[in-house]
């Protein structure tokens, strides 16, 4: 392997490895932010970084005015509902559990592709989804001493696969006309737009910052300028280099690095259970994405995957 080829495959760990820290940090945002604070000023800074790197390599492409209505609905999945049920989840499940729910994302792409574009159903998406589905529930009915996660928790981070996945389905449809940066760039700033009303009316007001505490502030920059800057630059790079399906094989990385720091940062317990049901849930997202490798026609439609967390 060369030294180029090592930076790539070093590239997207690292990207994996931050996004999985992201569930940690959240936690320290959320202990002087709200959830929708924490949202806008991410996808601020975000919007900068991508808008930046996008016109530094001249890869920005223009919307056309027919597919402005696509990019709206594409905004209103992801980051709009997406964070609303990830961010105001993370308050009621622990960050493992958060990670792990998000982690099915690639789970459930197959059958809305199936729904929608009538793609085919391997055996292996199949198992792949029984197998995950298992290991999730491992990990949520687990019982400890400290609160893993309740109910509603759950559902509003099972919200966000679901508006994930519509967010990939509309993104498929732009995928012949704008490249996967251009896309996400347009979709967090569209996203903003959307958050600009909930931030001012409902946030806002309450928001004293002479009381936020310099850890939140530090946690907010991380989830910003991190998890959705460099992160997803790393990604892009990732798969212009290896190809979609490779670079997304390292998802699987999420949840094992936010357990690992969840356990060591936040002293979440970390019974046997729990650990065999990120094992079970990994080996599952592992069979439903291996056939992605191998597979030569997969066509530029198919090439586009929904960001771990962008």
């Amino acid at each position: 392997m060369g030294t180029s080829k090592f930076g790539v495959y070093a590239g997207v760990v690292l990207a994996m490895v931050f996004w999985g820290f992201t569930f940690v940090v959240f936690k320290f945002a959320n202990q002087s932010f709200n959830p929708i604070s924490i949202v806008f000023i991410r996808l601020v800074i975000a919007s900068f970084f991508l808008f930046g790197f996008a016109f530094f390599l001249n890869r920005l492409n223009r919307i056309k005015k027919k597919d402005f209505r696509w990019f709206i609905l594409l905004a209103f999945f992801e980051p709009f509902i997406y964070f609303l049920g990830e961010a105001y989840g993370l308050t009621m499940v622990s960050s493992t559990v958060g990670a792990v729910i998000v982690s099915t994302i690639p789970l459930f792409l197959p059958y809305a592709s199936w729904i929608f574009f009538r793609e085919k159903l391997s055996a292996l998406n199949k198992i792949g989804l029984v197998v995950s589905f298992i290991g999730v529930l491992m990990v949520i009915m687990v019982k400890s001493d400290d609160l893993t996660a309740t109910p509603k928790g759950v559902l509003l981070m099972f919200l966000a696969v679901v508006a994930a996945i519509g967010y990939t389905m509309v993104a498929k449809k732009l995928t012949e006309d704008y490249n996967p940066l251009s896309i996400t760039a347009y979709q967090g700033l569209i996203g903003m737009i959307f958050f600009l009303p909930l931030f001012l009316f409902i946030d806002l007001p309450g928001l004293d910052m002479s009381a936020v505490s310099p850890i939140s502030l530090y946690a907010v920059l991380y989830l910003g300028v991190v998890g959705s800057g460099i992160c997803f630059i790393l990604l892009t790079i990732a798969m212009r280099e290896l190809g979609a399906a490779k670079a997304n094989i390292f998802a699987n990385l999420v949840p094992v690095v936010a357990a690992y720091f969840s356990f060591l940062i936040l002293k979440e317990s970390m019974p046997l259970v729990k650990v065999l049901g990120i094992i079970i849930v990994i080996l599952g997202l592992f069979m439903t994405q291996i056939e992605g490798m191998f597979n030569r026609r997969a066509n530029r439609k198919r090439d586009f995957r929904h960001p771990p967390y962008s």
